[in-house]
């Protein structure tokens, strides 16, 4: 089938090269990845979005795979640098509206894409990651580390150049499977004296979702980038808190649909099902419709087919332009 083929090209936007993976015509579906991936993990929902009529496009985010990473601090890993990348992306794909899925830190992108400027966005679907209202009176990392203590992952990586050292003491591709193996619902919190790279197993087999040769391609990117532009996304957390304020109270009113796995590393751990099954996430989120499957964190690779499902489903109740 014509078009149906991945296409590969750099765009330019705002005063970086973004490297863009596309397949197939008609509606944009723009796929945002999380940590530590890559265009590379929506490749079961490329093909099928592609196969039903749709336009899938998914970036390597700033800082990821082959986009270009600024060589400034996390002062340049903001999330209106992030958005501002997709606004520009958009604008070079001479699409004014995009349907929008998002996974982890593709979720919160994709949260802020609505917030700041929910004329370009038809619809989203964020996995993992609900959205959650900015507290007036704490910063993120405070309140973390106040809750789960100074081995918690968000907090040890706010030093810049700690993770990498600890992470350098792996081969890449262990790196690359501590994390996206993740199978447990517990606190990513590594006791006194560890990192959490040393906490995170690698399972003696690989799940039947993923081959060892997919994770060596995550593997030879990495090795290729470095991990400090995702980690700067991160350390860009209490700087989002400063520079959101004027958000403070602000509704996402964009259709929504939140899909997340019932073992999802945060799902219990941080009291999520509580806060999605809640009334706040709604009253916050109106045009709002809750999934929950069987599955993990990295669900869109796990149970490619079910969310492919939810996906598509949920895009064809959306009016047409």
């Amino acid at each position: 089938m014509a078009g149906m083929e991945v296409v590969h090209r750099s765009v330019k936007t705002n005063g970086i090269e973004m490297h863009v993976a596309e397949q197939g015509s008609g509606p944009l579906v723009l796929f945002l990845h999380g940590f530590p991936e890559l265009w590379f993990s929506w490749r079961h929902q490329m093909e099928f979005m592609a196969r039903h009529g749709y336009r899938a496009v998914a970036p390597d985010l700033r800082g990821y795979g082959d986009t270009e990473a600024p060589p400034l601090p996390y002062t340049s890993y903001t999330v209106f640098h992030i958005v501002g990348d997709l606004i520009g992306l958009l604008d070079a794909l001479g699409e004014a509206q995009a349907f929008v899925v998002g996974h982890d830190w593709g979720a919160f992108i994709a949260w802020h894409l609505c917030l700041f400027r929910p004329d370009r966005v038809r619809a989203l679907v964020s996995l993992s990651i609900p959205y959650q209202p900015r507290s007036p009176l704490y910063k993120p990392v405070q309140s973390w580390t106040h809750a789960y203590g100074n081995g918690f992952y968000i907090t040890q990586f706010q030093e810049p150049g700690r993770a990498e050292k600890a992470f350098a003491r792996y081969d890449t591709l262990t790196v690359v499977k501590k994390f996206l193996l993740i199978n447990k619902s517990d606190l990513l919190v590594a006791p006194p004296g560890k990192e959490i790279i040393d906490v995170l197993e690698v399972p003696s087999s690989l799940p039947s979702w993923i081959t060892e040769e997919e994770l060596e391609y995550y593997a030879s990117k990495f090795q290729k980038s470095g991990f400090t532009g995702p980690l700067n996304y991160y350390r860009a957390f209490d700087l989002n808190w400063e520079l959101t304020a004027p958000w403070q109270r602000a509704k996402i009113n964009v259709p929504t649909k939140f899909i997340t796995g019932n073992e999802d590393i945060g799902f219990e751990a941080y009291r999520m099902r509580d806060y999605v099954n809640g009334a706040i996430f709604k009253e916050i989120v109106p045009n709002l419709e809750v999934s929950i499957i069987d599955g993990h964190h990295f669900i869109q690779q796990e149970k490619a087919e079910q969310v492919n499902d939810e996906i598509l489903s949920f895009f064809k109740t959306i009016s047409p332009l």
